[in-house]
């Protein structure tokens, strides 16, 4: 799973993306983790898909078992092991979200936070295929993405990011109808809840759908017996 994240936003630079985001775009990011953390167990092994520097992860350790983080950019999980080098209940590995290398059934929770079902720029059927392999039967599965009521502050962050430098410049012309597209290659869409529920039932599973904090679209899915 090679693309924009793995070989130009990675790493420091993915960080600052984050370090000049509005009071409102900080709001939203806080929200998704204050979300998962709602339906985390003190017992649960949690996989966290496309975790990046470890923003998110460290913080579901706090409330679980265990919580491993994934991510193709090295660079990026490189800085998730300097950031947060006390934190013995979660780990970082570089590993392929579409390949991942566990067995079946391993964790009690998958999540992919942040619009990452799009940010990845892969089969959207196929990477719900693969969380739920390595969900246990009854666990959970939580991807997130974009509400359409946040797209002025969600514009307006990756204008930021262009202004400094962390993205192309934005194409005014092909940005809109909630895809922001950029001048370098860079693409950012967003997931319909009635895109959600078709992905699911193509995955054999039901799904509930949850807006959070009027910014994120959370997709439930609950991993089946396989036996």
């Amino acid at each position: 799973m090679q693309g924009y994240y793995t070989g130009k936003l990675n790493g420091r630079r993915l960080q600052q993306c984050y370090d000049i985001a509005s009071d409102r775009v900080k709001q939203y990011l806080e929200a998704e983790i204050h979300f998962l953390i709602q339906h985390l167990e003190p017992k649960d092994e949690v996989l966290e898909l496309g975790c990046g520097y470890g923003r998110v992860t460290h913080r579901l350790a706090e409330t679980s078992a265990h919580v491993t983080g994934i991510d193709s950019a090295a660079e990026s999980i490189d800085l998730a092991r300097e950031l947060y080098p006390d934190y013995v209940t979660c780990k970082y590995e570089v590993m392929d979200a579409l390949e991942l290398t566990f067995p079946d059934s391993s964790f009690d929770k998958v999540v992919c936070v942040q619009n990452g079902i799009c940010a990845f720029a892969v089969d959207r059927l196929q990477l719900i295929n693969e969380a739920l392999r390595v969900t246990r039967a009854g666990g959970k599965v939580y991807f997130s993405t974009y509400s359409p009521k946040f797209w002025s502050h969600r514009l307006k962050w990756f204008q930021d990011q262009a202004a400094a430098g962390l993205l192309g410049e934005i194409d005014s012309v092909r940005t809109g109808g909630g895809v922001i597209v950029c001048n370098d290659g860079f693409s950012s869409g967003y997931v319909s809840e009635e895109e959600f529920c078709s992905l699911a039932e193509k995955a054999g599973v039901d799904c509930r759908i949850t807006e959070v904090d009027e910014s994120s679209v959370f997709c439930e899915m609950t991993a089946p017996d396989i036996n």
